[in-house]
Protein backbone atom coordinates (compact mmCIF):
# COMPACT_ATOMS: atom_id res chain seq x y z
CA UNK A 1 0.00 0.00 0.00
CA UNK A 2 1.21 3.49 -1.22
CA UNK A 3 1.29 6.24 1.59
CA UNK A 4 -1.12 7.82 -0.72
CA UNK A 5 -3.60 5.69 -0.95
CA UNK A 6 -3.10 4.95 2.96
CA UNK A 7 -3.88 8.68 3.55
CA UNK A 8 -6.44 8.57 1.13
CA UNK A 9 -8.29 5.81 3.13
CA UNK A 10 -7.87 7.95 6.74
CA UNK A 11 -8.78 10.62 4.88
CA UNK A 12 -12.15 8.73 3.91
CA UNK A 13 -12.52 7.49 7.22
CA UNK A 14 -12.65 10.21 8.70
CA UNK A 15 -14.84 12.03 6.37
CA UNK A 16 -17.43 8.99 6.55
CA UNK A 17 -17.27 9.33 10.25
CA UNK A 18 -18.16 13.49 10.56
CA UNK A 19 -20.91 12.92 7.67
CA UNK A 20 -22.33 9.78 9.48
CA UNK A 21 -22.43 11.55 12.61
CA UNK A 22 -23.97 14.75 11.33
CA UNK A 23 -26.35 12.76 9.27
CA UNK A 24 -27.50 10.76 12.57
CA UNK A 25 -27.85 13.75 14.87
CA UNK A 26 -30.01 15.85 11.44
CA UNK A 27 -32.02 12.58 11.66
CA UNK A 28 -32.42 12.69 15.48
CA UNK A 29 -33.12 16.22 15.58
CA UNK A 30 -33.82 17.82 12.95
CA UNK A 31 -30.59 20.25 13.18
CA UNK A 32 -27.04 19.63 12.84
CA UNK A 33 -26.26 22.51 15.19
CA UNK A 34 -23.85 21.88 17.84
CA UNK A 35 -21.98 19.70 15.56
CA UNK A 36 -18.17 20.38 16.79
CA UNK A 37 -16.32 16.92 17.04
CA UNK A 38 -18.12 16.33 13.47
CA UNK A 39 -16.37 19.11 12.00
CA UNK A 40 -13.39 18.44 13.40
CA UNK A 41 -13.30 15.07 12.11
CA UNK A 42 -14.47 16.55 8.51
CA UNK A 43 -11.34 18.62 9.26
CA UNK A 44 -9.11 16.23 9.68
CA UNK A 45 -10.50 14.51 6.52
CA UNK A 46 -9.78 17.70 4.39
CA UNK A 47 -6.26 17.82 6.18
CA UNK A 48 -5.25 14.59 5.19
CA UNK A 49 -6.98 14.87 1.64
CA UNK A 50 -5.16 17.67 1.17
CA UNK A 51 -1.83 16.24 2.43
CA UNK A 52 -2.49 13.09 -0.14
CA UNK A 53 -2.52 15.50 -3.26
CA UNK A 54 0.64 17.47 -1.84
CA UNK A 55 2.26 13.92 -1.49
CA UNK A 56 1.58 12.64 -5.38
CA UNK A 57 2.76 16.17 -6.39
CA UNK A 58 5.98 15.67 -4.54
CA UNK A 59 6.62 12.15 -5.59
CA UNK A 60 5.55 13.15 -9.39
CA UNK A 61 7.39 16.57 -9.26
CA UNK A 62 4.43 18.11 -10.74
CA UNK A 63 0.84 18.77 -9.81
CA UNK A 64 -1.65 16.33 -11.70
CA UNK A 65 -4.38 17.55 -13.24
CA UNK A 66 -5.91 14.67 -14.81
CA UNK A 67 -9.48 13.75 -14.88
CA UNK A 68 -9.75 12.00 -11.05
CA UNK A 69 -7.18 14.29 -9.37
CA UNK A 70 -9.14 17.26 -11.08
CA UNK A 71 -12.36 15.68 -9.32
CA UNK A 72 -10.93 15.37 -6.05
CA UNK A 73 -9.29 18.64 -5.59
CA UNK A 74 -12.82 20.14 -6.52
CA UNK A 75 -14.26 18.24 -3.54
CA UNK A 76 -11.44 19.17 -1.21
CA UNK A 77 -12.33 22.62 -2.16
CA UNK A 78 -15.75 22.10 -1.59
CA UNK A 79 -15.02 20.27 1.89
CA UNK A 80 -13.03 23.22 3.02
CA UNK A 81 -15.51 25.81 1.71
CA UNK A 82 -18.18 23.26 4.16
CA UNK A 83 -16.30 23.36 6.91
CA UNK A 84 -15.69 27.10 7.12
CA UNK A 85 -19.37 27.72 5.96
CA UNK A 86 -19.61 25.69 8.83
CA UNK A 87 -18.23 27.84 11.59
CA UNK A 88 -19.20 31.03 9.70
CA UNK A 89 -22.60 30.44 8.82
CA UNK A 90 -23.34 27.54 10.96
CA UNK A 91 -24.27 25.40 7.52
CA UNK A 92 -22.89 21.93 9.30
CA UNK A 93 -25.60 19.85 7.31
CA UNK A 94 -23.75 20.41 4.36
CA UNK A 95 -21.46 18.34 5.63
CA UNK A 96 -23.54 15.15 5.18
CA UNK A 97 -23.64 15.66 1.28
CA UNK A 98 -20.32 16.77 1.03
CA UNK A 99 -17.92 14.59 3.06
CA UNK A 100 -19.14 11.69 1.46
CA UNK A 101 -18.43 13.65 -2.24
CA UNK A 102 -15.04 13.98 -1.28
CA UNK A 103 -13.93 10.58 0.31
CA UNK A 104 -15.19 8.73 -2.64
CA UNK A 105 -13.51 11.42 -5.32
CA UNK A 106 -10.25 10.92 -2.90
CA UNK A 107 -10.71 7.12 -3.07
CA UNK A 108 -11.65 6.84 -6.39
CA UNK A 109 -8.23 9.23 -7.41
CA UNK A 110 -5.94 7.04 -5.01
CA UNK A 111 -7.22 3.63 -6.41
CA UNK A 112 -7.33 4.53 -10.01
CA UNK A 113 -6.35 7.79 -11.07
CA UNK A 114 -2.94 8.19 -10.45
CA UNK A 115 -1.11 8.50 -13.63
CA UNK A 116 2.18 6.03 -14.32
CA UNK A 117 4.44 8.82 -15.95
CA UNK A 118 4.81 12.20 -15.19
CA UNK A 119 3.95 14.04 -18.09
CA UNK A 120 5.58 17.54 -19.02
CA UNK A 121 5.48 20.76 -16.62
CA UNK A 122 3.08 23.06 -17.16
CA UNK A 123 3.55 26.76 -17.51
CA UNK A 124 3.23 28.77 -14.76
CA UNK A 125 0.28 30.92 -16.42
CA UNK A 126 -1.56 27.70 -17.71
CA UNK A 127 -0.72 26.27 -13.92
CA UNK A 128 -2.77 29.61 -12.64
CA UNK A 129 -5.37 28.86 -15.13
CA UNK A 130 -5.71 25.32 -13.92
CA UNK A 131 -6.06 26.23 -10.02
CA UNK A 132 -8.23 29.07 -9.94
CA UNK A 133 -10.19 26.90 -12.43
CA UNK A 134 -10.70 24.66 -9.95
CA UNK A 135 -11.58 26.80 -6.99
CA UNK A 136 -13.93 28.25 -9.26
CA UNK A 137 -15.85 24.69 -10.09
CA UNK A 138 -15.23 23.47 -6.26
CA UNK A 139 -17.32 26.94 -5.46
CA UNK A 140 -20.12 27.06 -8.42
CA UNK A 141 -20.06 22.83 -7.03
CA UNK A 142 -21.31 24.02 -3.56
CA UNK A 143 -23.93 26.55 -5.18
CA UNK A 144 -25.50 24.15 -7.14
CA UNK A 145 -26.01 22.48 -4.02
CA UNK A 146 -27.36 25.34 -2.78
CA UNK A 147 -29.85 25.46 -5.33
CA UNK A 148 -30.86 22.28 -4.86
CA UNK A 149 -31.21 22.92 -1.03
CA UNK A 150 -33.48 25.77 -2.30
CA UNK A 151 -35.63 24.47 -4.27
CA UNK A 152 -36.59 21.37 -1.76
CA UNK A 153 -37.36 24.34 0.63
CA UNK A 154 -39.21 26.39 -1.71
CA UNK A 155 -41.32 22.72 -2.76
CA UNK A 156 -41.49 21.99 0.76
CA UNK A 157 -43.41 25.14 2.03
CA UNK A 158 -45.72 25.11 -1.35
CA UNK A 159 -47.01 21.43 0.20
CA UNK A 160 -46.51 22.50 4.00
CA UNK A 161 -44.83 18.75 4.45
CA UNK A 162 -41.64 20.21 6.57
CA UNK A 163 -39.30 17.19 6.83
CA UNK A 164 -36.18 16.92 9.25
CA UNK A 165 -34.28 17.64 6.42
CA UNK A 166 -36.00 20.84 5.68
CA UNK A 167 -35.83 21.84 9.37
CA UNK A 168 -31.69 21.39 9.18
CA UNK A 169 -31.28 23.55 5.98
CA UNK A 170 -31.05 27.33 6.78
CA UNK A 171 -33.89 29.62 6.81
CA UNK A 172 -34.87 30.12 3.08
CA UNK A 173 -33.69 33.75 2.81
CA UNK A 174 -30.43 32.53 4.49
CA UNK A 175 -30.30 29.77 2.00
CA UNK A 176 -31.12 32.35 -1.00
CA UNK A 177 -28.69 34.76 0.46
CA UNK A 178 -25.69 32.36 0.40
CA UNK A 179 -26.63 30.94 -2.57
CA UNK A 180 -26.12 33.86 -4.27
CA UNK A 181 -22.97 34.87 -2.19
CA UNK A 182 -21.33 31.90 -3.65
CA UNK A 183 -22.54 32.40 -7.04
CA UNK A 184 -20.91 35.69 -7.00
CA UNK A 185 -17.68 34.44 -5.71
CA UNK A 186 -17.52 31.74 -8.25
CA UNK A 187 -18.53 33.82 -10.80
CA UNK A 188 -15.48 36.25 -10.12
CA UNK A 189 -13.01 32.94 -9.89
CA UNK A 190 -14.67 31.83 -13.69
CA UNK A 191 -13.99 35.29 -14.74
CA UNK A 192 -10.32 35.15 -13.88
CA UNK A 193 -9.69 31.76 -15.26
CA UNK A 194 -11.02 32.82 -18.47
CA UNK A 195 -8.94 36.05 -18.67
CA UNK A 196 -6.15 34.16 -17.93
CA UNK A 197 -6.76 31.05 -20.33
CA UNK A 198 -7.48 33.69 -22.83
CA UNK A 199 -4.42 35.61 -22.48
CA UNK A 200 -1.91 33.01 -22.32
CA UNK A 201 -3.20 29.72 -23.94
CA UNK A 202 -2.13 30.29 -27.56
CA UNK A 203 -3.34 28.21 -31.14
CA UNK A 204 -6.94 27.38 -28.67
CA UNK A 205 -8.52 25.77 -31.52
CA UNK A 206 -5.48 23.59 -32.96
CA UNK A 207 -5.15 22.72 -29.30
CA UNK A 208 -8.43 20.76 -29.62
CA UNK A 209 -10.00 23.23 -26.85
CA UNK A 210 -12.54 24.96 -28.50
CA UNK A 211 -15.63 22.99 -26.81
CA UNK A 212 -14.08 23.68 -23.42
CA UNK A 213 -13.67 27.79 -24.32
CA UNK A 214 -17.22 27.51 -25.70
CA UNK A 215 -18.90 25.42 -23.07
CA UNK A 216 -16.69 27.43 -19.86
CA UNK A 217 -17.83 31.17 -21.83
CA UNK A 218 -21.66 30.04 -21.67
CA UNK A 219 -21.51 29.16 -18.46
CA UNK A 220 -20.24 32.29 -17.62
CA UNK A 221 -23.09 34.01 -20.10
CA UNK A 222 -25.24 32.22 -17.99
CA UNK A 223 -24.00 33.10 -14.43
CA UNK A 224 -23.38 36.73 -15.80
CA UNK A 225 -27.35 36.65 -16.54
CA UNK A 226 -28.51 35.21 -13.55
CA UNK A 227 -26.30 37.88 -11.13
CA UNK A 228 -28.08 40.72 -13.17
CA UNK A 229 -31.52 39.37 -13.14
CA UNK A 230 -31.42 39.04 -9.84
CA UNK A 231 -29.75 42.25 -9.01
CA UNK A 232 -31.91 44.22 -11.87
CA UNK A 233 -35.39 41.98 -11.65
CA UNK A 234 -35.05 40.17 -8.18
CA UNK A 235 -35.24 37.12 -9.72
CA UNK A 236 -34.62 34.28 -7.19
CA UNK A 237 -36.59 30.70 -5.90
CA UNK A 238 -36.63 28.32 -8.65
CA UNK A 239 -35.68 30.32 -11.45
CA UNK A 240 -32.70 31.23 -9.73
CA UNK A 241 -31.63 27.39 -8.39
CA UNK A 242 -32.41 26.57 -12.45
CA UNK A 243 -30.05 28.86 -13.82
CA UNK A 244 -27.50 27.71 -11.33
CA UNK A 245 -27.55 24.43 -11.99
CA UNK A 246 -27.53 25.26 -15.77
CA UNK A 247 -24.48 27.13 -15.86
CA UNK A 248 -22.95 23.85 -13.50
CA UNK A 249 -23.60 21.53 -15.60
CA UNK A 250 -22.64 23.60 -18.69
CA UNK A 251 -19.21 24.11 -16.53
CA UNK A 252 -18.98 20.43 -15.82
CA UNK A 253 -19.26 19.67 -19.65
CA UNK A 254 -16.30 21.90 -20.72
CA UNK A 255 -13.70 20.03 -18.45
CA UNK A 256 -14.96 16.88 -16.54
CA UNK A 257 -16.89 15.95 -19.56
CA UNK A 258 -14.71 16.61 -22.00
CA UNK A 259 -11.60 15.10 -20.05
CA UNK A 260 -13.44 11.78 -19.14
CA UNK A 261 -14.10 11.13 -23.35
CA UNK A 262 -10.42 12.16 -23.85
CA UNK A 263 -8.64 10.06 -20.73
CA UNK A 264 -11.20 7.17 -20.56
CA UNK A 265 -12.78 6.78 -23.43
CA UNK A 266 -10.45 7.36 -26.04
CA UNK A 267 -7.58 6.60 -23.76
CA UNK A 268 -5.63 9.55 -24.14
Amino acid sequence: MTLVLALALFAALAYAAAGSGLARRVLAQGTAHGSGPWLVLGGIGASAHLAAHMLATATRGLPDLHFLSALSLVALGMAALTLAGAWLERLEALGVLVFPIAAASLLAYALAGQPGHSGEPLPWPIKLHAWVALLAYAALALAALFAIGLWVQERALRRRRITRLVRALPPLTQTEALLFRILLAGFALLTLALAIGLVFVENLFAQHLAHKAVLSLLSWAVLAALLFGHWRWGWRGAKAARWTLAAMLLLGLAFFGSRFVYEFLLGA
